[in-house]
């Protein structure tokens, strides 16, 4: 089995994202002990937005066309991907955006049918380590205001993903005391989380 660990907050080791997808990937990797896992920072090594360039395949941008096949392979490689999603002004960080856009790609991930869109992803296993500052989670009064899951989910599914998990902990900027509450309560999703491997 192969693990795609994706991180995508900028704040580093005080990242809660962080926090949670390592937990996530550590639950997975306890009860699958033979998992190969690749991690990659979008952070640390940011993945370039797309130019018109691209789609002419010029000499220029031969090298990053290069870098975003790796990125496709190393997705569509991955029987499991773990993503750390911090929620940054409502939705997910651009470093994030920019590897969504290389995943999906028409002929790889999805193709055009006469029926519509059909994803070619159903094999994969998808689970969310999402940290928001507010409450935004069904309910609350922010809940329409959450555009990183939301958008996540209808990404996923649109490549045929069915097999998504969602680990939130929310509340961490109102007060210590929401922050702790929010994490355990992450923590305790995390302890609960199937950890079988198969989508």
């Amino acid at each position: 089995m192969n693990l795609l660990h994706i991180d995508s907050s900028i704040l580093g080791e005080q990242s809660v994202s962080r926090m949670l997808s390592k937990a996530i990937v550590q639950r997975l990797k306890d009860h699958n002990p033979e998992i190969d896992i690749v991690h990659r920072d979008l952070a640390a090594v940011p993945v370039p937005h797309l130019i018109g360039d691209h789609l002419a395949a010029s000499p220029a941008v031969m090298e990053d066309i290069a870098f975003g096949e790796k990125l496709l392979d190393e997705f569509l490689n991955a029987d499991v991907i773990v993503i750390g999603v911090a929620l940054y002004n409502l939705t997910i960080s651009s470093q994030l955006r920019t590897w969504i856009d290389r995943i999906v790609i028409a002929g790889k991930t999805f193709r055009y049918t006469e029926n519509g869109p059909e994803g070619l992803a159903q094999d994969k296993r998808v689970v969310l380590a999402v940290a928001r500052g507010g409450q935004y989670r069904e309910g609350m009064s922010l809940a329409s205001s959450e555009h990183a899951e939301a958008y996540l989910r209808s990404m996923f599914a649109f490549i045929g993903v069915t097999k998504l998990d969602v680990i939130a902990a929310e509340g961490l900027a109102i007060s210590e005391a929401h922050r702790e509450s929010g994490m355990q309560a992450a923590f305790e999703a995390i302890s609960a989380l199937d950890p079988c491997c198969a989508p």
